[in-house]
């Protein structure tokens, strides 16, 4: 008995899928606010691969700024749309939208979409934060800031990377151009 329960657990481990990931909606689905007041439809960034980033302008990990924004001169006219989502779930975000842009714009000539000021975990967490731990389990819960979770051209979790993952790394490139479909 001991050994078929051991041979299942076996089983179960190679054929796990990420929480429900049944998707009864996609990113497309959800809309969120700009950082200057507009709204953002994910339905334009059909066919598109999405990198949310929750960022924060205090953190050990700010100066990841400059390589989100280096990622996104190189791959958006590939399809690539960078989404910075300033957060003050872990304390370390200024107080308002103003500055954060301005800040943002001195300090590392940022010119992705930045949305507002947004909750990223927990009840309060904006509704796609909730979708992507709904359909990928926890590890598309944001630990810390510049998390990062990769969308891919269905609309769909496709990975999600630490805060410790820089933007420009190896595993990210990878990821990304595999999804993009160039060849490295």
């Amino acid at each position: 008995m001991k050994r078929i329960i051991f041979i299942l657990s076996i089983i179960m481990f190679f054929f796990k899928t990420s929480a429900n990931a049944n998707y009864e909606k996609k990113i497309y689905d959800f809309s969120i606010e700009s950082i200057t007041g507009e709204t953002i439809n994910f339905s334009e960034y059909k066919n598109k691969v999405i990198l949310i980033v929750n960022t924060a302008s205090y953190c050990g990990f700010t100066k990841q700024y400059s390589e989100l924004q280096k990622l996104w001169n190189i791959y958006k006219e590939k399809g690539l749309i960078v989404l910075g989502v300033p957060s003050n779930s872990f304390n370390q975000e200024k107080n308002n939208n103003a500055d954060i842009k301005k800040f943002c714009e001195v300090n590392f000539n940022i010119n992705f979409p930045l949305t507002t000021i947004t909750e990223v975990k927990g009840k309060n967490a904006h509704e796609i934060f909730k979708w992507a731990k709904e359909n990928h389990g926890k590890s598309a819960v944001p630990k810390w800031n510049f998390y990062k979770i990769l969308i891919n051209k269905e609309g769909k979790i496709e990975d999600t990377f630490s805060s410790m993952t820089k933007p420009m790394s190896k595993k990210m490139i990878t990821e990304i151009e595999k999804i993009l479909e160039i060849d490295s």
